[in-house]
């Protein structure tokens, strides 16, 4: 180093260190630049937040809407991670994973993952992206799944599993977000042969194992422990199957037939290892008692009741309380035999999740509501009308900050204090 340079660098060390000057700190980030909620429903896929102190005071005012922008076609929820937004879109005839701003909502990269999917009762893309490990996965309604570099866009690898492993996308397109377990990636993309769920290396796309030959559902597989059984939940077509994470093989299954083969909802797991299904068209909803018989996971059916009908959404299971969506109906039942509770008219086919004594209910009509979580009754704390369009996508809750999208626009609300 030049005399002259390392003078002024000693100089410079000197003065950082000289008495009473004090380095200055970095500022404090606000929460919404470090939240996470990771994958579809959240961290652990149940649609329930852990965040408190929380401005809930809706009475003659509405929360702040902090950005609103354009966006496209699809049903693909709003995934967060380190200020970032992460969702998968349709424009013109192709589908996108996007990265977003969380403080503006400029869109910060998009990654083309192929061909739009189209059909008369909504195009674009459903499943939502999953982010671990600086990765983000996505999966399109034709089957094309990704692994992405979330901080720049970069393509780790790609791969369009109807032309690889026969994959078959049911009538209404793949919904079924990317699951990891631990260093798997696991869709339920429909198939024969063994096909139908496949379980890649998540860091490569090796393809490691294979299950199962039916169609596939429309839910999002989901990892459990029951009675200290790791397993898989994958909602095919016509059932429920428990898969051993380790190689694909079938624990047990429940046949679970619904018209045109819609299984949308997500499985709950209850604390005492009690499972809860339901789905619509006049279907219903049962509860399982998960247990193990050797080494092998297996259930015994305790209950079934159809005042419970999920159609496309899923219920949450908040302090010993199921709510949801019984076809157009808000619900909330008792889980220990499956009785309403009360019941709620007015939010079409709406959506919700629970956090800090609260229910965020979305109207499938555009309709925000903020509704007490509690057995008691129906008691809305306030509303607001955020799009006048068909609203399917479940809300998003990081950090204080709630995202919600329809089909045309992603919007970004402030609910801390």
């Amino acid at each position: 180093m030049p005399a002259t340079r390392r003078f002024l660098a000693l100089a410079l060390l000197a003065a950082c260190w000289a008495p009473g000057v004090v380095a200055e700190e970095p500022a404090e980030r606000a929460a919404w630049e470090t939240a996470e909620w990771p994958q579809w429903r959240g961290a652990d896929r149940t649609g329930v937040s852990i965040e408190t102190d929380l401005g809930f005071d809706w009475v003659g005012k509405a929360p702040r809407e902090v950005w609103r922008r354009q966006l496209g076609n699809g049903f693909s929820a709003i995934s967060v991670s380190a200020g970032r937004l992460f969702t998968q879109y349709a424009r013109d005839d192709k589908t996108y994973l996007s990265s977003f701003a969380a403080d503006t909502g400029g869109e910060i990269w998009r990654v083309d993952l192929g061909q739009n999917f189209v059909n008369s009762y909504g195009s674009g893309p459903r499943a939502t992206p999953t982010l671990d490990e600086g990765l983000v996965y996505g999966l399109t309604s034709r089957g094309v799944v990704a692994a992405i570099r979330a901080t720049d866009g970069e393509v780790v690898w790609k791969i369009d599993t109807k032309a690889t492993h026969g994959a078959r996308a049911p009538r209404w397109g793949l919904s079924g977000s990317p699951l990891i377990e631990g260093d798997l990636l696991i869709v339920n993309t429909g198939g024969d042969e063994g096909r139908s769920v496949l379980a890649f290396d998540k860091r490569t796309g090796e393809l490691r194992w294979s299950a199962r030959d039916e169609k596939a559902g429309y839910a999002a597989p989901v990892a459990i422990t029951a009675s200290g059984v790791r397993q898989i939940l994958v909602f095919l077509a016509n059932a429920l199957v428990s898969l051993d994470p380790t190689d694909g093989s079938t624990f047990w299954e429940l046949d679970w037939k619904t018209d045109w083969g819609v299984n949308a909802s997500t499985p709950i797991l209850l604390d005492d290892d009690r499972l809860f299904i339901s789905t619509g068209y006049d279907k219903g909803a049962v509860m399982l008692q998960l247990g193990k018989d050797g080494q092998k996971a297996v259930a015994e059916e305790l209950w079934r009741s159809r005042e419970m009908r999920n159609r496309y959404s899923s219920s949450v299971l908040y302090k010993g309380t199921l709510y949801g969506f019984d076809e157009g109906t808000l619900k909330a039942l008792d889980p220990s035999d499956g009785t309403t509770l009360w019941r709620q008219r007015g939010m079409g086919h709406g959506s919700l999740i629970a956090v800090d004594g609260k229910l965020l209910v979305l109207s499938d009509r555009g309709k925000l509501a903020l509704a007490e979580a509690s057995r008691d009754g129906y008691n809305e704390v306030g509303s607001i009308q955020v799009f006048e369009t068909k609203t399917w996508t479940v809300p998003t809750l990081a950090g204080g900050r709630l995202y919600l999208r329809d089909e045309k626009e992603i919007v970004a609300f402030d609910l801390s204090k």
